[in-house]
């Protein structure tokens, strides 16, 4: 159970795909058309372990490539002040060229948090999402000393590497361990909020080579919701939100959910009416 809710919290979430470059690495296989790409990542899987049973197993994340990274930033300024909520998508350009598009993500990504030291919450990310980042940053050469820096006293200041900072926190391991864990999908929709909506994470490698980009983000973007609100419920369950708090909270999300349809992402306007759906059931 995390202790606390810092003035400034960032839910996020990650996609990604087997990289066609470190394939082109690892095994000196041209990557320069989509079929050429397509083969490079089946070398991977094939690398990774795959069988005719699973023929896209789930490979170590080193050798796969960040291709969307979106989160809700949720900010209060003031003590007792209302927070705010806002969403953050990565890539900010989804024209670039895609071996430049990664190293746009994780430095955005890296830049940001190290500089204005949110609380992280992710699902599974203490497992993947965190570690990919931190990998793919050293294959791409970046530098990231904001983020790495780490306080000589965990009282001192924030940590990322801790495994007992509040600073990183991911609720799937406080929500059951091994086979007790929940998906993201299964503790969301159980809870009356949206899980996996039109595709899942074994479906992003094909949009990518469709050249779906904007699908994948709009994807990543409903899971970055729903993390946020199972965040919201679970802050609920410990008491660090009262009712009256909580309530707040998702009448926030709705809201911004709202205003981003209105300013030109109707794909949200699936996952509100899930959201109502579900909220109609229980």
């Amino acid at each position: 159970m995390f202790k606390t809710i810092q003035p400034l919290v960032f839910s996020f979430d990650v996609e990604w795909i087997p990289d066609p470059l470190a394939a082109a690495r690892l095994f000196n296989c041209p990557i320069n058309t989509p079929g050429e790409q397509e083969h490079a990542m089946r070398l991977l899987w094939k690398h990774g372990g795959a069988t005719e049973a699973q023929p896209q197993p789930y490979l170590k994340t080193v050798l796969c490539r960040v291709v969307t990274l979106a989160g809700i930033l949720r900010e209060i300024k003031k003590e007792n002040s209302t927070p705010t909520l806002r969403l953050v998508s990565l890539p900010l350009r989804l024209d670039l060229p895609w071996r430049e598009q990664e190293k746009s993500i994780l430095q955005g990504f890296f830049d940001s948090v190290g500089g204005k030291k949110p609380q992280l919450v992710g699902y599974n990310s203490s497992q993947a999402d965190v570690p990919i980042l931190i990998q793919r940053a050293i294959v791409n050469g970046l530098s990231c000393p904001d983020f790495a820096k780490r306080p000589d006293k965990p009282w001192e200041g924030v940590d990322y590497f801790s495994n007992h900072s509040d600073h990183n926190v991911d609720l799937a391991p406080i929500l059951g361990r091994y086979n007790q864990m929940p998906a993201l999908n299964e503790i969301a929709r159980l809870s009356g909020i949206p899980g996996k909506i039109d595709t899942s994470g074994g479906g992003v490698a094909e949009l990518w080579l469709e050249g779906r980009l904007d699908e994948i983000l709009a994807y990543n973007e409903c899971d970055a919701l729903t993390t946020h609100l199972v965040w919201a419920r679970y802050a609920h369950f410990g008491g660090l939100l009262n009712s009256s708090e909580y309530e707040a909270e998702q009448i926030a999300v709705r809201d911004l959910i709202e205003s981003l349809i209105q300013n030109g992402k109707p794909t949200l306007q699936r996952f509100l009416d899930e959201w109502d759906r579900l909220r109609a059931i229980s």
